[in-house]
Formats: C-alpha cells, structure tokens, sequence
C-alpha cells in the first residue's frame, strides 16, 4: 500500500470514530446548559485531556516547534517546559478549584458572565463578548494554516480542500454534539496524542538525520556555538514561553474547562494528569523542533524549506523516513490536536454570542433548546470566518500570538485577581481589561497584523494589566467612587458548599 493510501486510510477510520461519538451525543445537547457546560460532571481524565488537546494543536507542532526550533536550536524546549509547569501544573492548582466554585455558585457559563456578576457591569460583559468572538478568530484561522502545511506536504492535498476537510470535522462535532461530544472526543484524541508524540520522538530521534538522541544534541552544540543568539533572540525566548505559559490563564476557552469538573477531588486528579499531558505533548513537540537544523531543507530562503517556517516540521517529518503507518498516526495526531483546539474555541466563541449577546439584549425571552440552535449557527459562521482568514499570507505564529496576547492582555488580570482578592472593583476591572487590550493591540495594528513581536506585547499587556488593577482599584474604593464599591456578596458560600 502506498504512503498516501495508508495515511488516508488511517484518517478515514479517525473520521469515522469521531463521527460516532458526534452523533450518539447528539440527543444530550438540546438546551445551552449542556451544550456549553455538559452538566458539570465531568471527571478529571476527561477534564484534564480536554484542556490539554484544547491547549496544543498543529500550531504548536508546526508553527511554534518549527519556528523556535530554527531561531532558538535546543533552547526550543523552554516553551514545552513552561507550558506543562506553568500554562498547566500552576493554573490547574491556582484557578481551577476557585473558578469550578464560582461558576457553579452563580451559574456562569461564560467569561463574560463572570465578569458582569462579579462586577455588575453590562458594558464589561459586552466588551468581553467582542473581545473573544473576534481575537478568537485568528487563533481559529492558525490551526487550519498549521494543519493545512502538514497535510501539503504529505499528501500533496491542495491546500483549499485541507481546509474545507478540517472545517466539516470540527463542525460535524461541535454542531453535532456540543460540549459533551467535544469532551469525550477530546478524551479519545488525548490518547491519540500521548501515544502518536512518544512514537514520533522515538522514530524522529533514530533516524539519519538525528543519528540518535546523543549524537544529535552534540551536533546542535556544535552548530549553536557556531550561530550565537543575541540579546533580542533571548528576550523574544523568554516572552514566548511566558506568553504561552501564562497566556493559558487568560483564554476562555481554556478557563471553560474548568466550569464543567465534577468535584475537587477531580480536582487534585487533573493537575497531575494534565502536568504529565503537557509535559509528554508540548515538551515532545519543541523538542523535535529544536533539531531542524540537522536536516536539509531546499526551496526556501536562507536553508528554510519552501513556503517558509511554517513548512519545517512537515518537511521533517517527511525526510525522516517514517513508516507510513506512524506518518498516518502523525497526522491523525495533528488533525485530533486541531479539531479538538477548533471545537473548544468555537464553542467558547460562539456560545457568548448567544448567550451573552442575542439572549441577554435582543431576544430575552428565548428559551433555552432555541438558545443552543443560535449557538450551533454562530458556531457555523465562525468556522466560516476562520476559513477565510486563514487564507491570507499571516504566518502561524504570528496569528497565534495577536490572538493569545490581545485576549489574555485583556482578560487574565481581572479574572484570575477576582477569584482571590475581594479588593477588586469594577474601576479596577475596567483599567486592567482595556490596559492589557491596548497595549497588545495598538502596537499590533499600527504594525498592520506584520509584527514579529507579538509575544513581547502580549507579556506587556499580561504584566500591565495586573498593575493597573490593583493601582486603580485602591485609588476608586479611596477616593469612594461608586465604581470602587465592593461586591463581597460574590464570594460566599452556600449551604451546599459548606456542607
């Protein structure tokens, strides 16, 4: 059987196990509650493997692994490091137990939920609701650009028809099922991704151009002692694997994870579980990236393969000389890291929408199984917007970094300060939320979206976004501004909890 007859082959029977689990969870997603929150009652292998697959995607293999790889050498596994203690182990044990209490307190489903019941703000609520809807979109359009270059190279599929395939998967799950589909999918992709990533280090490390785990990092020594990095290489480093550690705890979709686990004993169980996914997966992933430069690449611009840094982990993969069936396993890996990180940002996106937008200020008397239909339409144009613009010429990483860090920037302040500190006024909120927007915002589009930075601006937005949420804060509730009233009425517990 050729290569590309037992890579379809393999795809095909993915296709048709995650079609399965669509349609026989169906008939559970009626009204919004499931279909955004699945009951609440989700374990923590199925918890933690759904935050994980919804964390890392093709845009982390192709772009981020590739791209660091070549600028970095083996400083390229920095990134996957922080991403399991950080982006994983630390947000699981800081936000988690919190954020599953206070959204069940009060019933929040959404971010923007959360910020308008903590802050008693409508306008707040709206703002959140554009923020993610639209900053959403290009992280969206990233994974089908890190998808597309793998398959392209594999396959030889036009790039076009990669796209429309990727796009009819995620719908088909997400407008299928909802959120107890994308959980359960999830679950099963988080093995995929576990078991096809040992594999692929394995054969990747063994292979001619690697010549075995040793030999490869004596010659990537040799090669980075020949190609100092400089100060700003450094800088650019650091703000990659803080934007993407920390940027975790500021995205929505990753934070809606933790709205649907069951209890705190689930709990505890997560923060091992997806400590030791992220870890395997991302550290994995930079891992093989940082040895790009042990293989050879033509076509492209200064040793880089045609098509640019986003075409070097293809390329890799490839070269390597891969029996089929792990090519197959590969890009199934690939399609269940995107589709999975597809199906939560779309139901995060799409579902505010709704919700927060349609329910809360047009239609308010909609009930609650017509409130889900409107999300499965929302969530249809969304993945039709992210087609579109993952047609332009915006490289993976960059796409990937105006999103996380404009959203983060805006977000991550307010909420995770919320959940700790009682301080915090809607003054303070507010200061913090457009604070971070701007600062990742405005040097972007000044840029015209073509900025290498991006990580840089998205730390600056995280760091300035926090300042100004205590500083503002303390100055309104001083200089009693109604703004700066207290809401102490959020945090407590009900019998239920104390019990």
């Amino acid at each position: 059987m050729s290569k590309e007859m037992t890579i379809w082959v393999v795809i095909a029977v993915y296709a048709v196990f995650m079609l399965v689990i669509a349609i026989l969870n169906s008939r559970n997603s009626r009204d919004i509650s499931t279909f955004t929150v699945g009951g609440r009652n989700a374990g923590a292998w199925i918890s933690a493997l759904s935050y994980g697959t919804s964390y890392f995607s093709a845009v982390m293999f192709v772009g981020y692994a590739g791209g660091s790889g070549w600028k970095y050498g083996l400083w390229a596994v920095l990134p996957g490091i922080g991403n399991a203690i950080i982006g994983a182990m630390l947000a699981w044990l800081v936000l988690a137990k919190r954020t599953r209490k206070v959204t069940r307190r009060h019933d929040i489903k959404s971010m923007p939920q959360l910020f308008e019941k903590r802050f008693g703000s409508q306008s707040m609520k709206m703002f959140a609701v554009a923020v993610i809807f639209i900053f959403l979109l290009p992280y969206s359009a990233s994974v089908y650009k890190g998808l597309t270059s793998v398959c392209s190279v594999l396959l030889g599929v036009d790039d076009t028809i990669c796209m429309i395939i990727i796009a009819v998967a995620s719908a088909l799950i997400v407008i299928l099922g909802g959120y107890v589909a994308t959980l359960k999918a999830d679950f099963v992709q988080g093995i995929i991704m576990m078991f096809g990533v040992a594999a692929l280090l394995f054969a990747v490390f063994r292979c001619q151009q690697v010549g075995g785990l040793a030999s490869g990092i004596e010659r990537m020594q040799a090669y980075m002692a020949e190609h100092p990095m400089g100060t700003m290489d450094y800088v650019s480093l650091w703000a990659t694997v803080l934007m993407t550690s920390f940027g975790t705890w500021g995205l929505p979709q990753m934070i809606h994870k933790y709205y649907a686990i069951k209890d705190d004993h689930e709990v505890k169980r997560g923060v091992i579980i997806s400590t030791f996914f992220c870890l395997l997966v991302a550290g994995g992933g930079y891992a093989i990236g940082a040895f790009s430069h042990l293989f050879t690449f033509t076509g492209g611009e200064n040793g880089l393969p045609a098509g640019g840094a986003d075409y070097i982990i293809p390329h890799m993969l490839n070269d390597a000389g891969l029996p089929y069936i792990l090519l197959g396993v590969v890009l199934v890996l690939l399609i269940a890291a995107s589709v999975s990180t597809l199906s939560s940002i779309t139901i995060t996106a799409s579902s505010t929408v709704s919700m927060d937008l349609v329910k809360s200020k047009i239609l308010k008397n909609m009930g609650e199984n017509t409130t889900a239909t409107f999300t499965r339409v929302f969530c249809l144009l969304f993945i039709i917007l992210s087609y579109f613009i993952a047609n332009s010429d915006t490289p993976i990483l960059d796409m990937m970094s105006y999103s996380w860090g404009i959203i983060s920037g805006s977000f991550l302040a307010p909420y995770a300060v919320s959940l700790y500190w009682k301080g915090i006024n809607k003054a303070g909120a507010w200061a913090g939320m457009l604070g971070g927007f701007l600062t990742a915002f405005i040097p972007v589009a000044i840029s015209g979206f073509t900025t290498p930075y991006g990580p840089i601006y998205a730390c600056a937005a995280m760091v300035i976004s926090l300042i100004l949420c205590f500083a503002v804060s303390a100055v309104a509730s001083k200089m009693g501004f109604k703004s700066g009233a207290r809401n102490d009425a959020f945090y407590v517990e009900t019998p239920a909890e104390k019990t």
